[in-house]
């Protein structure tokens, strides 16, 4: 199977930035999606962007919540993905997922990804 581990996630305070990272091991097929979302509390799983690779480059999507905010980038010889979140709000404060999706397109729903890492808590305080 292939193990997602997930760090970067802290406390901090509105109009500031993090990074996350999300490290992949175990059985990578370079035709993969990666992505991220979130949940918070009482909330349902959401899309937050996500990367796929192909032989004429990357292809990003993103939540239209996160567009001008955040961005998703991967390192594949690393076999990690990054997201850079900047100008967070409040309304970011979630425990974010990273995910991986065995298949030719890059997809937006939470049940399209196949593994789950354990979760990073992001929290802005305002």
């Amino acid at each position: 199977q292939v193990q997602l581990v997930e760090s970067g996630g802290g406390l901090v305070q509105a109009g500031g930035s993090l990074r996350l990272s999300c490290a992949a091991s175990g059985r990578i097929l370079s035709s993969l999606a990666m992505g991220w979302f979130r949940q918070a509390p009482g909330r349902e799983r959401e899309f937050v962007a996500a990367i796929m690779w192909t032989w004429s480059g990357s292809i990003t999507r993103a939540a239209d919540s996160v567009k001008g905010r955040f961005t998703i980038s991967r390192d594949n010889a690393k076999n990690t993905v990054y997201l850079r979140m900047n100008n967070l709000k409040s309304e970011d404060t979630a425990v974010y997922y990273c995910a991986v999706r065995f298949a030719e397109n890059i997809a937006t729903m939470p049940n399209e990804y196949d593994y789950w890492g354990q979760g990073t808590q992001v929290t802005v305080s305002s």
